[in-house]
């Protein structure tokens, strides 16, 4: 945050009580902010911290961004590489490293379950189009649009499209299950 921008925040302050008809005190007995520092803080003799400026943000109901005129951050669109592995292609949808991964995967038409894997981890898939099928220990689901499963993944597992046409399925993976289906 730069000098500037913390200049303005005094105005602002101003502004969002005076548009909330509220005075000092109200402010004050709100936030648990002395009366002299609010006055301070708005007139810019004060500058602002972060304990300040949170309990103002909640008060006022604006984003703490919002509040110091942070700069924008960066294009928020993930537009990563798809990977195409086994025939089938994975679309990230995440770009931050670690944790739970969300993938859009494109599932050609597969004749018939291969041999079921287990791996550690839990999936979850929503079926957007086509038809999958899913081989889960004993049981053997085919599911449609709108469909939506999840399973641990220790559990015997073989997911597939039987056709006619390529499936679209929205999946999230743990760490491991990114790990098995992505990257190994």
């Amino acid at each position: 945050m730069t000098s500037s921008s913390l200049d303005q925040v005094g105005p602002r302050l101003r502004q969002l009580r005076l548009e909330r008809e509220a005075t000092l005190g109200d402010v004050a007995a709100e936030t648990g902010i002395s009366i002299s520092t609010l006055s301070r803080l708005e007139s810019g003799v004060r500058r602002p911290t972060l304990e300040l400026l949170l309990p103002l943000a909640r008060t006022y109901r604006v984003s703490l961004d919002e509040l110091v005129d942070a700069p924008e951050t960066g294009d928020p669109r993930v537009r990563l590489k798809p990977i195409r592995r086994h025939g089938r292609t994975h679309i990230p949808l995440t770009k931050r490293p670690g944790g739970l991964q969300a993938f859009k995967m494109i599932l050609p038409v597969e004749p018939g379950p291969a041999e079921q894997t287990v791996h550690e981890g839990y999936e979850w898939m929503y079926v957007l189009s086509g038809r999958v099928r899913l081989t889960l220990g004993t049981r053997d689901l085919t599911l449609e649009p709108g469909e939506v499963v999840e399973f641990d993944t220790r559990t015997p597992h073989w997911v597939g499209n039987p056709g006619p046409h390529p499936a679209e399925v929205l999946a999230l993976f743990g760490p491991q299950g990114e790990r098995f289906h992505v990257r190994s």
